[in-house]
């Protein structure tokens, strides 16, 4: 399980970085949220660019799914791993569900 946060640098594009506990202590702070949504989607599906529709954690329950990057990069995600997604403006990231099984994720809007 690893915790990671995208968000939208100076050059327009998607980021990525690895972040732990330790390094960024505010992560084991209480957050307020909106509510909590189970997302499913089918393996194979293929989401092109887009920016995130607002702040919010994404963390994947099952599956596999790889985020593309501006800048070329593609990283793959398995179960327990968690994004903070804020690259909310500029050209976004691309989505691809991986696998024939449907893709589980826990959808946590930020207040």
């Amino acid at each position: 399980m690893a915790i990671f946060r995208m968000y939208t640098g100076a050059d327009g594009n998607s980021h990525l970085e690895e972040q732990s506990l330790t390094e960024h202590p505010m992560l084991r702070r209480p957050q307020a949220a909106e509510h909590i949504v189970f997302a499913q989607q089918p393996g194979g599906t293929f989401i092109d660019w887009h920016p995130a529709p607002r702040r919010q954690y994404v963390i994947l329950i099952s599956g596999e799914l790889e985020i593309g990057f501006g800048d070329g990069t593609v990283r793959r995600f398995g179960p327990g791993d968690a994004r903070l997604v804020e690259d909310t403006t500029g050209q976004g990231h691309t989505t691809r569900f991986l696998g024939s099984q449907p893709v589980i994720t826990a959808v946590i809007p930020l207040a």
